[in-house]
C-alpha cells in the first residue's frame, strides 16, 4: 500500500493511566497521501479506488471471467455501483469509502476477498445490508478473525459526526445481524473457491454456522472503521513536511480518543464487548466536493462502455 502511515498501534499511550485499560481492545492508523507541485495527488488516491474497485464490486467467478480484460472488468464493476453520491448528501462518498477499505483491508491487513460487498448488495439486497465490508484474516497459523468493516467519507469528524458512527457500529453488533453476515459468507461460493486449506474451510464454516452461538465468536471479530475526511491542515498543506506529520498525527490522536470514550459509552452494554477488537482509520483529504465529482465522473464513463 503507497500511502504513508503516521501511526499503527493500541490506543493505551493516548489515555490516562487510569483509563487506558478501558480500551486495550481499541487500535488506531492514521494514513496520508502526499503531495506534488505543491498539490495533494487525487490521482494517485483514485487510481488505487479504482486499483480495488473489482474485487469489491464483481463476484470471484465474474473477476475469473474477465482476468484478461481490464476494461471490460472495469466497466462491469461500474455496473455494480450505486452512485448514490449524485442523490443526497447523507451517502455522497459511500461507495468510494467502501471501496478504499476494501482496499486497505487487502494491502495493510491480507484480508481475504470472501465477500465483495458491493456487487451482493447491488445483487442480493436483502442478503447484503449491514457491514459495508466483510472480510476473513488468515494468520500463518491457520486462525482466522473476521472482520465487518464501517466505511465513511465525511467532511469533518467532529464530534456529531462521531456519534453517528458509534450508533452504526452497535447496530452492526446486533446478534442476528452478525448472523446474516456469516450466513451470507458461507452460503456464496467465492470462500469455496479461495485457495485455502480444506481444515481451514471447515473450521470457518463450523464456526459460522448458525448452531454455534455468536457469544462464541466474539474474540474473533473486529471492527475496522474507516473515516475518509475533509481536512483544513491537509487543504493548507503543499508538500509532506514533519511540521505537517506532527500536527495531522496530533489531531488524529485528539480525535480518537474522543471517538473510542464514544464507542465504549455506546457499545459496552453489547454482551462481549471487550473481546471485540476495533480499529479506527482515519484518512485526510483536502476537499471531498472534488474527488466525488471525479470519482462520480469516472464511474459515469465506465457505465456507458
Amino acid at each position: 500500500m503507497d500511502f504513508e502511515i503516521l501511526f499503527d498501534d493500541t490506543v493505551l499511550t493516548l489515555f490516562p493511566p487510569l483509563e487506558a485499560n478501558n480500551f486495550c481492545n481499541n487500535k488506531f492508523i492514521s494514513i496520508i497521501n502526499d503531495f506534488e507541485d505543491g498539490e495533494w495527488r487525487i490521482k494517485k488516491f483514485h487510481r488505487f479506488v479504482w486499483d480495488n474497485i473489482i474485487e469489491t464490486a464483481l463476484s470471484f467467478k465474474e473477476r475469473e471471467a474477465l482476468i484478461s480484460d481490464p476494461h471490460s472488468a472495469l466497466a462491469s464493476a461500474a455496473q455494480n455501483l450505486r452512485l448514490t453520491d449524485k442523490l443526497d448528501d447523507i451517502s455522497q462518498g459511500s461507495e468510494l469509502a467502501e471501496i478504499f477499505l476494501y482496499g486497505l483491508m487487502k494491502h495493510h491487513f491480507k484480508a481475504l476477498p470472501v465477500v465483495p460487498k458491493i456487487f451482493y448488495k447491488q445483487n442480493v439486497q436483502d442478503n447484503a445490508k449491514g457491514a459495508d465490508s466483510v472480510h476473513i484474516v488468515v494468520s500463518e497459523t491457520g486462525e482466522f478473525t473476521l472482520w465487518f468493516g464501517e466505511a465513511k467519507f465525511y467532511n469533518s469528524i467532529e464530534n456529531d459526526r462521531l456519534n453517528s458512527i458509534t450508533e452504526s457500529v452497535k447496530n452492526s453488533l446486533n446478534s442476528e445481524k452478525l448472523r446474516k453476515e456469516n450466513s451470507v459468507i458461507v452460503n456464496i461460493n467465492d470462500i469455496k473457491e479461495l485457495v485455502l486449506e480444506e481444515t481451514i474451510k471447515e473450521n470457518i464454516f463450523k464456526c459460522l454456522s448458525n448452531t454455534n452461538s455468536i457469544d462464541n465468536i466474539k474474540p474473533k471479530i473486529n471492527i475496522p472503521i474507516l473515516i475518509i475526511h475533509e481536512c483544513d491542515i491537509t487543504s493548507k498543506a503543499a508538500c509532506i513536511s514533519e511540521a505537517y506529520k506532527k500536527e495531522i498525527i496530533d489531531f488524529h490522536k485528539e480525535r480518537t480518543v474522543e471517538y473510542f470514550r464514544k464507542n465504549r459509552n455506546k457499545i459496552q452494554s453489547v454482551f462481549g464487548y471487550d473481546k471485540i477488537t476495533f480499529h479506527l482509520i482515519l484518512f485526510p483529504v483536502p476537499n471531498k466536493k472534488s474527488i466525488i465529482e471525479n470519482f462520480v465522473k469516472s464511474v459515469s464513463f465506465y457505465k456507458e462502455q
